[in-house]
């Protein structure tokens, strides 16, 4: 693999994990900035010792990581996109739908890689329950079974205790876009109606109810609750078949989640690693579709969990 130079924007938690999994790739990072007075310094800086040296006409940069604060993801995403940067910028994209499409269609316009670091995409445990979920769906579709709504139904549930971090956005854009992703690897955006979707004043705890209402699967139903004040820390999907002519009805739960012996979640390092090596095949142009299709799908559930 090439040796790649990249740009930290956000140094806390998030983005010293991805540094840290970066650079056992071989990833050197050039520079990192915490803030906007930081970033503005480093960029100026980074751009003049590349002027100066006559080996580049702008930032020295294979690309950049973006773990700041969620509200300000926009903003840095726009400015590496806007010089052809490839971006790995954290969940969500951006805090609005508009926004998060303008930067899909900026990175389409300029032929640039636009990664979002939705990890839980990437956990094996989801990969072996999507794999085995959509044999199973399949294979009562083509025994003849029809999938009326309510017959088949998905619980996406997501609880922690309160932490301080992500408190600049509400649990939906916090939580919430991370099942989004999730669901819509299986469905497609454009097949799916909102049924309902309600938030606590608290902004941390929020439920929303899609409907499948296109397409070949039409009739699943999927609930998500998440929870970012709770005295429980779940990660689940729960699957539902009622019963349909000589199908048996079936009900099982899947946890996301390795589980400490005090109770508490464990992290998974898989589902990072298998993240960056992902995005690294990406920035040495393979997958390019797949590529492409991760940040639709980050801009869907943006539009979806921005939406009021």
């Amino acid at each position: 693999m090439k040796p790649y130079n990249a740009i930290l924007v956000g140094n806390g938690t998030m983005g010293g994990r991805h540094r840290a999994r970066f650079e056992t790739c071989g990833v050197k990072f050039i520079a990192a900035a915490d803030n906007q007075e930081e970033f503005d310094g480093t960029v100026d800086k980074l751009t003049c010792e590349a002027a100066g040296d006559n080996t580049s006409d702008g930032l020295p940069a294979d690309f950049a990581v973006i773990a700041s604060p969620a509200s300000t993801h926009y903003t840095y995403a726009k400015f590496f996109l806007e010089r052809k940067i490839p971006v790995l910028v954290e969940k969500p994209l951006a805090i609005s739908g508009e926004e998060a499409q303008e930067l899909v269609d900026l990175a389409a316009k300029n032929d640039t890689l636009l990664f979002v670091a939705q990890s839980e995409c990437f956990n094996p445990i989801f990969l072996n329950f999507r794999k085995h979920f959509l044999a199973e769906l399949n294979a009562r579709l083509e025994a003849g079974d029809k999938l009326p709504a309510g017959n088949v139904r998905l619980e996406f549930r997501r609880e922690h205790k309160y932490s301080e971090r992500c408190r600049d956005v509400d649990v939906s854009l916090d939580l919430l876009v991370h099942d989004l992703g999730l669901f819509f690897t299986l469905f497609r955006y454009e097949d799916v109606d909102i049924s309902f979707k309600t938030s606590a004043e608290s902004r941390d705890r929020a439920r929303l109810y899609l409907k499948v209402a296109r397409g070949p699967y039409k009739g699943v139903t999927a609930d998500f609750y998440v929870n970012r004040d709770s005295d429980v820390d779940v990660r689940t999907i729960s699957v539902s078949y009622g019963r349909q002519g000589g199908s048996p009805g079936s009900d099982y739960t899947v946890s996301l989640a390795r589980y400490l012996d005090n109770g508490e979640i464990a992290h998974i390092p898989d589902s990072l690693e298998n993240e960056h090596r992902f995005f690294l095949k990406l920035l040495d142009g393979a997958c390019g579709d797949w590529g492409k299709r991760i940040a639709r799908i980050a801009a869907d559930c943006v539009k979806i969990a921005s939406r009021q």
